[in-house]
């Protein structure tokens, strides 16, 4: 496990993302919730001591045990797994900022839950999530998240507990005296590569590896983020690509858990914006009912490459946060289906109605699942000039 000094710098690199999640700077008085699972109590009660040292005011929120979870999904009816508690609309109408302490003690205790509640209830919720998203695009709101090291974690990536630990500790750069400084240097970097990726006129990248042979289009008024403090660690940078223009395979070599399921070997065939095939190595049931979640499911909702230069990840860690940012030898890149991001427009975010998202092409879901691959790949960008240039190649942009 880390010890007290290690996670004291991992709550100064997570106010740090905080800060660098949110457009408008924070201010005393401000409502900073900190959710948490049980091994994360330390590095909650940290945390509460800074927001309260800033003048801030933080909200901590118990995420659950793997008991209560099957004890919601298994004893609900349907109106209890809809239901949102009283002033819920209230808080998040008027929070300011968020952070998730991962620390999960099992991946897969809902393995045997019926995908359809667990669908269902992400449903009921997405209401909720759509104030934060606008509240967010506003600069009102800020978010960010980690993860610490488990034994389930561990068992799972089949890694001792010493080496998952290392692997978090060089990832977020908790063996620096001052890690928020490391992260500001690679976040100016990032700054770099994404004015150059922005300043090509792109319609289309085409992505190749020896199992994918995709074309994503970009669309109209996007731009590169990431690297925003809104994920710690996080090294990629990503798209929400116009979906209707997705086209040819995908695969995803790494695996991953989701709702209690393992997932292993998911393969999709894309025609005119939707995976028209899903097939999956392992967990093939379960991955067809996510896409079928509903409309917007099997559509793209995001695109992501990451550069090995910055990541510190060498290997699976059974947890997305870290399998997304996967560095190693040849990077990786990422494919999300369900719902985009929508300050990857580049303009005002606040400004995109419904109707405008719709006719721009940024796909709504409440599904959103990340299927990464780190095969060797080459991506080229076809420019609208008509000229081809290689943007990333053996796990690096090419700038």
């Amino acid at each position: 496990m880390l010890n007290e000094k290690q996670l004291d710098r991992y709550a100064d690199v997570l106010l740090w993302g905080l800060k660098k999640a949110r457009t408008q700077p924070y201010k005393k008085g401000d409502i900073i919730m900190v959710r948490f699972d049980l091994d994360a109590l330390r590095l909650a009660e940290i945390l509460h001591a800074k927001i309260i040292s800033m003048g801030m005011n933080p909200m901590l929120r118990f995420n659950g045990t793997p008991a209560m979870d099957l004890n919601f999904y298994g004893l609900a009816n349907q109106k209890q797994l809809i239901f949102q508690p009283p002033g819920s609309r209230e808080l998040l109408s008027r929070l300011n900022g968020s952070i998730f302490l991962s620390a999960p003690a099992s991946l897969t205790h809902l393995r045997n839950t019926d995908p359809r509640k667990i669908a269902k209830a992400a449903i009921a919720y997405k209401p909720l999530r759509d104030i934060l998203n606008k509240r967010d695009e506003r600069g009102a709101f800020g978010w960010t998240l980690c993860t610490l090291p488990t034994a389930e974690l561990a068992r799972q990536a089949r890694l001792s507990m010493a080496d998952y630990t290392r692997q978090i500790i060089r990832a977020c750069y908790l063996n620096k005296a001052d890690p928020a400084r490391e992260w500001e240097a690679i976040y100016n970097d990032a700054r770099s590569l994404k004015k150059w990726l922005n300043s090509m006129r792109i319609k289309s990248y085409m992505i190749q590896s020896a199992s994918i042979d995709l074309e994503i289009t970009p669309g109209e008024r996007r731009k590169w983020i990431g690297l925003s403090g809104h994920n710690i660690p996080s090294f990629e940078l990503f798209i929400s690509p116009d979906w209707r223009g997705t086209e040819g395979t995908y695969y995803a070599n790494l695996p991953s858990f989701r709702s209690g399921n393992y997932i292993a070997g998911v393969r999709l065939e894309f025609v005119k914006g939707s995976a028209v095939t899903i097939h999956a190595e392992k967990g093939e049931a379960f991955a067809k009912k996510q896409l079928a979640m509903d409309s917007g499911a099997n559509r793209v909702g995001e695109f992501s490459l990451t550069d090995k230069r910055f990541s510190k990840i060498t290997t699976f860690m059974a947890n997305t946060l870290f399998d997304e940012n996967y560095g190693g030898r040849y990077g990786n890149c990422h494919l999300a289906v369900g719902s985009s991001y929508s300050d990857t427009y580049d303009g005002d975010p606040a400004s995109l109605t419904r109707a405008k998202k719709q006719r721009l092409g940024f796909n709504d879901s409440a599904l959103h699942w990340d299927l990464v691959n780190t095969e060797k790949k080459t991506v080229t960008a076809h420019l609208t000039s008509g000229k081809k240039i290689v943007i990333y190649e053996d796990g690096m942009f090419r700038h």
